[in-house]
């Protein structure tokens, strides 16, 4: 049963809303993060184990080199400052996807602490969000629970899969994130948002939420206006899409503010995200850092970065992803909503390469937004899983400059793209769909047309050209749509005058 709320609007009005993100990352290292095992996403279940993964007695680790390099150039690119020398530790619970009862993690030698994000909301305002820290981890397994809804509570019985277990991870915490009032879930959304695109900026992660390559973990207190001390917060964990980040927050916001405002008390305690509900439903309660008890982990010697290796890397770091938002929006000249289309629809990446591959922005733009959007949602897949390329895209546009195809043509040639029919170019010439250029044949479909229709011709020759209408329509019909309408039109009124 959902929790009574308490309008937004008041609740914003009457408390002050402290946020706290954090947001694992996994990184898409070759192997895992202390062993050889594959890490690879979407194999059978228990295939890509080690005895290490499955904390089998006798076992040592071995760090990943790369993933220490793609954590330093995270760190960087959060602005952090880089641990000369950090460790790893013993996070101690016990969980069945959990075999060896800790992970390894790092507690209070982070490799990345002291930095800060940019995040730009929809209207252009920027917020900035302090980070605490982004140290390195090694994932758990993952429970897949039987009966019921699919989750715990319900469930009758739960499988494992340990394919996941020792995944790289890097987690980054922010510092209590103040002051973003009643756009508190839009912030939210806009940063985890703003990691996500960093990571993919930087290559280091798939950066999938719905497969669980970034996950987060949304932190919200409140306190009455004026009151210095923050509220006691909760944490829900793992969301898995930018929509319920924002979602999430606001109802924590407005859950909370109709507690307090009966006076009850807020309880320390992580909570789920209900999707489908729109909902948080409370989970456990949260543990302190004591309840871990960390140590330093014995069989792995401290990770020491030389200053000229950070150097080094911090050479490396791509072009900040706000920074190249605004470049690219000066660059092709949209209209603000026409360019947060584009980025709202997590499409910047193709767009960017269609106009690299040849094709103006605004053409780049109605494909991907448009039909391509279209087809995937048809499809109930997504679009990066359609298929077509940045260089499919721009050939398509360029047969309809060339006069090759029209817009309705070309739909049909993508559709052939999307069924592995070949490029473009492939696609109209294996199913003939090239616009029909020969004044001669349109001539005898116009004369065919005016002679069926007699009436219209008249109407045409008395002054009425909005009556050619109904003759291009005729006209089209005969050519199978492979015919350029503006085309038809000046033969049709050159012709009527004859």
């Amino acid at each position: 049963m959902s929790a009574e709320l308490m309008d937004y609007d008041e609740a914003v009005k009457r408390f002050e809303p402290v946020l706290g993100f954090e947001v694992h990352v996994e990184l898409n290292t070759r192997t895992k993060m202390f062993t050889w095992a594959p890490n690879e996403f979407g194999d059978g279940p228990n295939t890509n184990v080690t005895p290490l993964c499955l904390g089998l007695p006798g076992t040592l680790p071995t760090v990943n080199a790369q993933a220490i390099t793609d954590s330093i150039r995270l760190g960087l690119a959060l602005g952090c400052e880089i641990a000369e020398v950090c460790r790893f530790a013993r996070k101690h619970y016990f969980y069945p996807d959990l075999p060896k009862a800790y992970q390894i993690s790092q507690y209070d030698e982070p490799i990345a602490f002291d930095g800060a994000v940019e995040v730009e909301l929809e209207d252009g305002t920027m917020v900035t969000v302090p980070i605490e820290r982004a140290h390195m981890e090694e994932d758990a397994g993952k429970l897949t629970h039987q009966g019921g809804s699919g989750r715990i509570q319900g469930a009758t019985s739960s499988l494992v899969d340990y394919n996941r277990a020792g995944v790289p991870l890097v987690e980054i915490v922010t510092r209590p994130i103040m002051g973003t009032e009643a756009r508190a879930p839009e912030v939210g959304r806009q940063y985890v948002g703003a990691i996500r695109d960093i990571v993919k900026a930087l290559g280091i992660s798939d950066a999938r939420m719905d497969q669980g390559s970034i996950r987060c973990d949304a932190n919200v207190s409140i306190r009455p206006r004026g009151q210095q001390e923050l509220g006691t917060r909760t944490e829900t964990k793992n969301i898995n899409s930018l929509r319920s980040v924002e979602r999430a927050v606001r109802y924590e916001i407005q859950r909370q503010a109709a507690v307090l405002a009966a006076g009850g008390s807020i309880t320390q305690e992580t909570r789920h995200w209900q999707e489908a509900a729109g909902v948080t439903i409370s989970g456990r309660p949260k543990s302190d850092a004591d309840d871990y008890r960390y140590m330093p982990e014995p069989d792995l010697l401290p990770v020491v970065t030389p200053r000229e290796r950070v150097e080094e890397l911090r050479a490396t770091l791509p072009e900040q992803p706000v920074a190249r938002r605004r470049r690219l929006r000066a660059e092709w000249a949209l209209g603000d909503r026409e360019f947060q289309d584009i980025v709202n629809a997590d499409l910047l990446d193709e767009v960017e390469q269609t106009v690299h591959a040849g094709a103006t922005a605004q053409a780049a733009r109605k494909w991907w937004i448009g039909e391509i959007t279209r087809l995937a949602n048809a499809r109930e897949t997504t679009v990066a899983e359609l298929g077509v390329t940045p260089a499919d895209v721009a050939e398509l546009e360029a047969l309809v400059a060339e006069g090759t195809l029209t817009d309705r043509l070309a739909r049909q040639a993508l559709e052939g793209v999307v069924a592995g029919e070949g490029s473009p170019r492939e696609v109209v010439a294996a199913r003939g769909l090239a616009v029909v250029s020969d004044d001669g044949a349109l001539t005898a479909a116009i004369d065919e047309a005016f002679a069926a229709q007699p009436e219209v011709l008249a109407k045409i020759q008395a002054g009425k050209v909005q009556a050619a209408g109904a003759i291009i329509g005729a006209v089209m019909k005969a050519m199978h749509g492979q015919a350029d309408a503006k085309r038809v039109r000046e033969l049709i009124l050159d012709r009527a005058q004859q």
